[in-house]
């Protein structure tokens, strides 16, 4: 099970992995109502690397980005069920509706998202270069998403 970390605690483990020479993995988003896709995509994204850290957007921020009805649920809950996937090592939750700050914190050998992105664009990919990260696109499992599952919900 994967531990919820401040930044500045988050930090402080990511400097004893890379002591380690451990390959450090990000991913961000909002993660709202779990679903099989986002299993896949966070278990792909966790072979590329030894660690795996995910970037939770806050409840503010999926507000902003998503609209007034969303999150469906908390910042603090979303973040503990993450954490207990496998796949993830550890969660921190993020205020700005990019991850281009915490990014350029955590200095990741390799960030991914999903296949609806490119580089051009991804708010983060120049932080990720900047930084000598790679980047890396996962394929979206059709059919899966939060939207999906509000829009059967509301019929």
């Amino acid at each position: 099970m994967g531990k919820i970390l401040e930044i500045n605690e988050l930090i402080k483990t990511i400097a004893g992995l890379k002591a380690e020479n451990k390959v450090i993995v990000t991913t961000n988003g909002c993660f709202d109502i779990l679903h099989a896709g986002h299993v896949r995509y966070l278990k792909h994204a966790k072979e590329l690397g030894d660690v795996l850290i995910l970037c939770l957007n806050s409840d503010k921020s999926v507000k902003r980005l998503k609209g007034e009805s969303r999150p469906l649920n908390s910042q603090a809950d979303r973040a503990e069920v993450l954490s207990c996937l496998s796949s993830v090592d550890y969660v921190t939750v993020f205020e700005e509706d990019t991850p281009s700050e915490i990014l350029e914190k955590i200095k990741p050998d390799i960030h991914v998202k999903g296949g609806d992105y490119s580089e051009e664009t991804l708010p983060e990919a120049d932080v990720i270069k900047k930084a000598g990260g790679k980047i890396r696109f996962i394929p979206l499992v059709e059919g899966r998403s939060t939207t999906n599952i509000i829009n059967k919900i509301n019929k």
